[in-house]
């Protein structure tokens, strides 16, 4: 309770604080309004769907707001100050069309100015080529945007589809995501946390159908405002939200030979209500895989495996959330999300080893079950005052996810079966205050947070006796594990502008984590506590040049605590000979991270590059040991602060239209794995001392041709990710999609194709050890072929109520608004 009266007090002080500006001067502040219209074509009358509306002072023709028009042709400037502007209306292939002066004044702050008609000029297509349609990948001031909706080949896949499209995202076969080479990233869902994300990021993500997602930041070097979370940076994934007038909705669905997905979403809004709710599933068939292990001890002792298994992926989610406008300036926005993810696998092994000079052979059938379960309820309130861009806004986020992780393994050697359960449940309060002001030339931000973490973990190992039909429960592995973490924090950002040219942001955050954990029903675990403070500073200063190019050095400091994916203690040895367990008592990793970022702009060319450095102490990497167990040695997984890691790297992401049908993407990645080993690790590690060089990648292709239709092709190529025991597999992947427009843009079908010339692919990894060898193949089924189909309905309009709701999300994205930069290179 100390932390929620500690969250009370900052809540009054800073309110109070928050408000006294108002009672000096603030009765004089300007009405904030809106200028809306809708563009059509002079001759046919169809909406000109994308048009670009910049604003400017009358008489003046620097920018300094604008919009795109929707696929009605409908569009909307906000948080206009009353006054006289100029509105410059261009799209690809039409005459440019100025309308100046547009007038609103405090008694009429919202302008409308109907239809606008542009008339077409062919002589204009050099001159406006781009301008009207959003790109697939934006480099914004403070992140790199992915737009997965404007995709034509991600339809009908899943999160991890979209996820390897995405520049400096790596994804390899698995679905395990990394960025920039680091696997310690932060996933959030519209700025959120998500409890889904609390177990098995791979997984979580497999769930969730391409066709909900709106787009993708990758943002490399956060400010202080955002959680420190996450070492080498944060994945914020957005979902589609409708902000049209009106009913609304959609149905999107995909059958093939890996996976099928159906998704249906409604959107309603009325005045100053909006009511939205989604729904969906995935399913992807029983495919077979291929396993070969060979583990080999220096002694002589060998394990050898080779085997089968059929894995059964099915998913489905839901969500209903509410926005309500009280006024111009308080706001509320509730969401629920639901989510149930659930995947077996069944199998057998055939094994042959030698133990001490005594072989055996036998067959192990195993069946393992995963489920999770849970939901996320998201509750936001915003006050904004009279001054623009000074506003409060208090949130509140409870979550809970069931983590099932069951397993029965049947030995042919003797009449003996193996049952093991584990079922975790996470759940968390989260409490968050913001406040922003904005001085003459700087904008503050500050606020607070608490998140309130609780983990219980019931685990639960019997043996059981096939031929008399006993079931005993094994000493040691019933157990009931608790982990409780509390996270405290506060943050303040400075942002400002110098000469013009200059950006600067500047912040801090202290991030205070206590942490304790016992166990009941064994001794085998040692109750501790555990808490430490971090301060994590970050500074970005940007500067501008002719030709749009800019230039940005930023630094900041993140920390990465381990998952319950890793702390959780239960031992699973459904595989006797390879088995498994987490570590309660992980330590968090550190990172410094610098970067230096060049993009620019030139006419159909985008160039953005990157030089950056990362320090990772304490790093964690899962560690491979022999363990003896009933005089075998046997092969143990587990996880360890192993050493400190130094990687520079350098990146490039590049998009040019080299005509204007055709549009080239492509982003390198090469970065180097130098690890510095504890004294601990060191002696389990037998790899030559010596900095390795990785790499990541891809190429994609997209052209448009007529009647409305689109083709696109990719490659993405990773090499293997190294550890400091041996290395993972490499992987690559090749997309070919082809899309078609109908019912007047509001449908589409599409073709999807994955590696059509590899009906399998092989994974193969090796780990070495002073004491062992050990390798491993892993072969899967990976040719796809799908279709998938999609359909918009509903009447929509724009909406003639200014809303000035809540953002949907705790992290306030888009930090630049005219000062510095927020704390990212791309």
């Amino acid at each position: 309770m100390k932390y929620l009266y500690l969250l009370l007090v900052v809540f009054i002080s800073t309110k109070t604080f928050a408000q006294m500006p108002m009672g000096a001067g603030g009765g004089s502040s300007a009405i904030i309004g809106k200028i809306s219209g809708t563009v059509i074509d002079s001759i046919t009358n169809k909406p000109v769907d994308y048009a670009t509306i910049a604003l400017s002072k009358s008489q003046q023709t620097k920018s300094t707001n604008g919009s795109l028009a929707d696929d009605k042709g409908a569009f909307k400037i906000e948080k206009i100050i009353p006054g006289k502007y100029r509105i410059t209306v261009s799209f690809i292939g039409y005459q440019t069309k100025i309308i100046d002066p547009v007038t609103t004044t405090n008694s009429k702050p919202d302008i409308n100015l109907g239809t606008i008609k542009l008339s077409p000029n062919a002589k204009l297509l050099n001159e406006v080529v781009v301008e009207g349609q959003t790109s697939i990948v934006e480099n914004k001031i403070d992140k790199l945007v992915y737009n997965a909706e404007k995709d034509v080949a991600i339809a009908g896949g899943n999160a991890t589809d979209v996820l390897r499209k995405v520049p400096l995202l790596s994804v390899d076969y698995d679905g395990n995501v990394s960025l920039r080479g680091s696997s310690n990233i932060r996933v959030l869902i519209n700025g959120k946390p998500s409890g889904t994300m609390a177990g098995n990021i791979a997984d979580a993500l497999k769930a969730i159908p391409a066709d909900q997602i709106k787009n993708v930041e990758v943002i490399t070097s956060p400010s202080a405002k955002y959680d420190a979370e996450g070492t080498s940076g944060i994945i914020n994934i957005i979902t589609k939200k409708n902000n049209l007038e009106g009913m609304s909705g959609s149905v999107n669905a995909g059958v093939g030979i890996r996976q099928n997905s159906g998704n249906l979403n409604l959107n309603l809004k009325k005045s100053r209500l909006t009511v939205t709710a989604n729904g969906g599933g995935y399913y992807s068939w029983p495919q077979t895989s291929i396993l070969d292990f060979n583990r080999i001890n220096n002694n002589g002792d060998f394990n050898l495996q080779n085997g089968r298994s059929t894995t059964e992926r099915l998913a489905t989610n839901g969500s209903i959330g509410a926005d309500y406008d009280f006024n111009k300036y308080n706001s509320v926005s509730s969401t629920l999300k639901l989510n149930w993810f659930q995947f077996g696998v069944d199998g057998f092994n055939d094994n042959k080893n030698s133990f001490g000079g005594v072989q055996q052979a036998f067959t192990r059938v195993t069946n393992n079950k995963n489920r999770v379960t849970g939901y996320d309820w998201n509750n936001d309130y915003t006050h904004k005052f009279k001054k623009e861009g000074q506003e409060i806004s208090l949130a509140w986020q409870l979550t809970q996810s069931n983590l099932v992780n069951d397993y029965d393994s049947y030995f042919s050697t003797v009449a003996r079966q193996e049952i093991g359960t584990s079922d975790a449940i996470n759940k968390e309060s989260t409490f968050q205050l913001d406040y922003t002001h904005p001085f003459k030339k700087i904008v503050w931000e500050t606020g607070v947070k608490a998140i309130l973490r609780d983990i219980t973990n019931d685990s639960g190992v019997d043996s059981a006796d096939l031929s008399g039909g006993n079931r005993i429960p094994v000493d040691g592995r019933n157990f009931i594990y608790d982990y409780n973490q509390d996270v405290l924090s506060a943050y303040t950002t400075f942002g400002f502008t110098l000469a013009k040219k200059y950006g600067v942001k500047v912040g801090g955050r202290y991030e205070f984590t206590d942490i304790n954990g016992f166990a009941t029903g064994t001794a085998a675990f040692t109750p501790f506590t555990n808490d430490y403070g971090n301060f994590v500073p970050s500074f970005v200063v940007s500067r501008t040049f002719k030709n749009f190019q800019t230039v940005k050095f930023s630094y900041n400091k993140r920390l990465q605590r381990p998952s319950v994916f890793f702390l959780n203690p239960f031992l699973n040895s459904a595989d006797f000979y390879n088995q498994s367990q987490g570590n309660p008592l992980l330590g968090p990793e550190l990172a410094d991270n610098f970067e230096i970022n060049y993009s620019t702009f030139v006419k159909t060319t985008i160039i953005n590059a990157s030089i950056y450095y990362r320090a990772t102490k304490d790093i964690i990497e899962s560690i491979i040991t022999n363990r003896s167990v009933d005089g075998k040695n046997i092969s143990f997984t587990t996880y360890d602060n192993v050493g400190r890691n130094n990687s520079v790297g350098f990146n490039f992401f590049g998009s040019v239209n080299p005509t204007k049908k055709l549009t080239l993407r492509g982003n390198f990645n090469i970065y180097t794995y130098d690890i510095n080993l504890s004294a601990a690790s060191a002696n389990i590690s037998a790899i030559e001392d010596k900095v390795y060089l990785m790499y990541n990648g891809f190429l994609s292709a997209t052209y448009t041709m007529p009647k409305g239709l689109t083709f696109e092709t990719f490659l993405i190529t990773n090499s293997p990710r190294r550890t400091f025991q041996g290395r993972n597999p490499s992987f690559n992947m090749w997309n070919l999609g082809l899309k078609k427009e109908l019912f007047n843009k509001k449908g589409s079908i599409g073709l999807n194709v994955i590696d059509p010339f590899n009906n399998r692919k092989n994974f193969e990894s090796e780990i070495r050890n002073p004491a062992f060898i050990q390798s491993n193949n892993f072969s899967i089924p990976f040719r796809s072929v799908g279709v998938n189909f999609s359909w918009r309905f509903g009447s929509l309009k724009v909406n003639q109520n200014p809303k000035k709701g809540v953002k949907n999300d705790d992290l306030k994205q888009g930090d630049g608004g005219g000062q510095a930069g927020g704390g990212m290179g791309n």
